[in-house]
């Protein structure tokens, strides 16, 4: 596991960032003491009407309980959050399957290729990080898994990396569909990156959870 060290700092330490609350209250003591100037300087002759004054309220009013609100939105999703992290710490070292590069380390990937039913023919497009071609071969028109073995003509393994797959169909030659295959791939961890949950998977890779169409 990596560790990260802390940062240092010199001199008085930074002050915490103001909370919405913090900033209302200020606000609010920031309005009363503009309110009470403007009463007491208007025009004795020309008073303002108490409405204006009574709309001004209810306007801060409203904006404070809109604050207030959102506070606790915010916090029941954080605890929504929460508890689906929970439900998916299950999915940790478990296969994946979702549409998305994998990573080569040596060891086969299962993909399942699934080409239209009505097509003729179908290849298999791999091309590497750097986004070139390496291979191209031939696959069943079915839906059941396959398995790439990472070989190149040569009867070489492939380097490691990240490989990304194009499914390309046919029909009398000519090209009817082009998709990305579903790979099943390890869970390695289940986290949170800015307030959406997402699966680590092997090689590093980070996905959303709503990408996972399958588990086993």
């Amino acid at each position: 596991m990596d560790v990260v060290s802390s940062p240092q700092f010199s001199g008085a330490e930074a002050a915490p960032a103001p909370t919405a609350h913090s900033v209302l209250s200020s606000d609010f003591e920031t309005f009363i003491t503009m309110l009470t100037a403007q009463m007491e300087n208007q025009d004795p002759l020309n008073p303002l009407d108490s409405q204006d004054f009574a709309t001004q309220l209810a306007t801060f009013s409203g904006v404070e309980q809109q604050v207030k609100t959102n506070d606790l939105l915010s916090a029941l999703a954080s605890q929504l959050l929460a508890s689906s992290l929970g439900d998916m710490a299950s999915w940790v070292g478990m296969d994946a399957r979702i549409a998305a590069p994998a990573h080569f380390d040596g060891a086969p990937i299962e993909l399942v290729a699934n080409p239209p039913k009505h097509a003729e023919r179908a290849e298999l497009v791999v091309t590497n990080e750097a986004g070139s071609e390496v291979q191209r071969v031939s696959i069943p028109v079915s839906d059941q898994p396959i398995s790439w073995a990472g070989v190149g003509s040569s009867g070489q393994p492939l380097a490691s990396g990240t490989y990304s797959f194009e499914v390309e169909a046919f029909s009398k030659d000519e090209q009817i569909d082009s998709h990305v295959p579903d790979i099943f791939t390890r869970v390695s961890e289940i986290r949170t990156v800015d307030q959406t949950a997402v699966v680590v998977v092997k090689g590093g890779a980070i996905h959303p959870t709503s990408l996972v169409t399958g588990l086993r």
